[in-house]
């Protein structure tokens, strides 16, 4: 692939796997429910641009990273961690308002707020960068506090995406169907990986740094009007009928308030195990993705092999661990998601041991491609599919804000924390002065793995319609049978 030019050589393995990916769906024995070839293509047409809005949410999420290694001698490393705390816990608090929202307006306009705004704060960050590289302009509160505020902003909007799309998919997709759907999940937010970082890189070599701001905000405000015209919330919406989806909202003849749903789910304990779950992979995927291209810059490796193709191997990662959870869960564990979630969270600390012992060897850069492989699947059987099982399609909204509110919660610690602790300047050149990092992950990774045996065997339970009329009441409920059976 010499020969070709370095974008297409580093999409090109991507493309030939997403069609071995397809090829391999095609052939698996379908899970019949009675939806017509006319209702498949029209939930094809649903998802896939709502999907793509998702994955370029991505690009304008994680483009701060190098935006900030790019713009040398203006941002430290500690700089990037500090401007990643304050999005990250606005992301992870926006959950509170932004998922009982989206339950209320519905997913179709919630993701054309996010990517709107998305857009907008993109914007911002690019003429504040723009302002500051050719003017030498100082922004009151500094680079770093006026960033800080401006990624807040755009995390805010972003906080929508996962909600969005998660509350439009659960109209659509029966329990029996969501595992692949999940594996889906997970092979958009690799692709967002992929555009944020291989794309991003790209872009700041290519052009002045402001264009990694510049360009994911023309391409979010594309899909605002592709999404316009394109996305539903339900099949009726089509003139297609809708369905009952097997999930927690199975049965429901009457909702009650956002407050009594919440109280509702956070005693339910399989999901409290599920958000601690969560805590641990926010922490750990983002300990990975967004720290080890920072280790390679700092101790000279950013030519290697792993660390040139970052974004292209996170995404193969990505898309393998994403489809081998959905298929194993829908196929293997009767759709249940705490197996998977358990076979893979093994797998991370396994990588987070070996970690300690590489940091001066070439292995270390596919050990931690190895572990995006494992807790991106996680987090699509998790946040993108049993949010959707135990909240149910009414409830989609809040459950995906409370469950991927832990998730960014996870996110923030880690950005303030390695932001603190790991080395800087000189130091930072020298592998060995680098242990903090996986010494940081060790008790994450093996927190979540204890934690996801504990939800080996729960499954969302549809609420039966009540005898004599009485109001059913809004419980998501999931049941948990003893032993690692059935």
């Amino acid at each position: 692939m010499s020969s070709l030019p370095p974008w297409l050589a580093n999409l090109l393995p991507i493309l030939i796997l997403l069609g071995a990916v397809a090829l391999v769906l095609a052939r698996l024995p379908k899970v019949e429910l009675g939806h017509t070839d006319a209702f498949r293509r029209r939930r094809f047409f649903n998802w896939f641009p709502l999907g793509m809005t998702y994955a370029f949410l991505y690009m304008g999420r994680y483009n701060v990273n190098e935006a900030t290694s790019a713009m040398k001698g203006h941002t430290s490393n500690a700089d990037f961690g500090t401007i990643f705390f304050w999005g990250t816990l606005v992301y992870g608090f926006a959950f509170l308002i932004n998922g009982p929202l989206t339950d209320r307006l519905g997913g179709r306009k919630t993701i054309l707020l996010s990517a709107a705004g998305s857009s907008v704060a993109n914007v911002l960050m690019g003429v504040v960068v723009y302002k500051v590289l050719t003017e030498g302009w100082q922004p009151p509160g500094g680079i770093v506090g006026t960033l800080s505020f401006l990624y807040a902003v755009n995390m805010y909007f972003q906080s929508f995406g996962a909600v969005s799309i998660v509350k439009v998919n659960a109209s659509w997709f029966h329990v029996r169907e969501r595992g692949q759907l999940g594996g889906v999940f997970g092979i958009l937010i690799s692709l967002g990986v992929y555009f944020a970082y291989d794309w991003s890189r790209f872009i700041a070599r290519a052009a002045p740094t402001y264009w990694v701001f510049f360009v994911p905000a023309a391409i979010l405000a594309a899909f605002v009007v592709l999404d316009f015209f394109v996305i539903r919330d339900t099949p009726s919406h089509t003139g297609h009928p809708d369905f009952d989806t097997a999930d927690a909202s199975s049965g429901e003849v009457a909702s009650s308030s956002v407050w009594e749903v919440f109280k509702k789910m956070i005693s339910n304990r399989t999901i409290i195990i599920i958000l601690m779950v969560e805590f641990c992979s926010g922490f750990m995927r983002n300990a990975i993705m967004q720290w080890y291209p920072k280790f390679a810059k700092a101790t000279g490796l950013s030519e290697s092999f792993v660390a040139a193709n970052w974004g292209m191997l996170l995404c193969v990662a990505g898309i393998t661990g994403g489809m081998f959870a959905g298929v194993i869960s829908d196929r293997v564990f009767d759709s249940r998601r705490g197996p998977v979630s358990t076979v893979l969270y093994a797998g991370m600390s396994v990588g987070a041991v070996a970690t300690l012992f590489l940091l001066n060897s070439p292995a270390l850069g596919w050990t931690v491609i190895f572990m995006s492989l494992c807790v991106i699947g996680v987090h699509g059987m998790l946040s993108g599919t049993a949010s959707m099982d135990f909240g149910g399609k009414k409830n989609a909204g809040l459950a995906v804000g409370i469950i991927d509110g832990a998730v960014y919660a996870g996110t923030a610690l880690q950005a303030i924390l390695l932001g603190r602790i790991l080395p800087a300047g000189e130091v930072a050149k020298d592998p060995n002065n680098w242990g903090n990092w996986p010494l940081a992950m060790l008790p994450l990774s093996f927190a979540g793995l204890l934690l996801a045996t504990r939800v080996w065997n729960a499954r969302p339970q549809a609420k039966a319609a009540p005898v004599g009329g009485a109001s059913a009441v809004t419980q998501p409920v999931a049941t948990q049978k003893t032993g690692t059976g059935g």
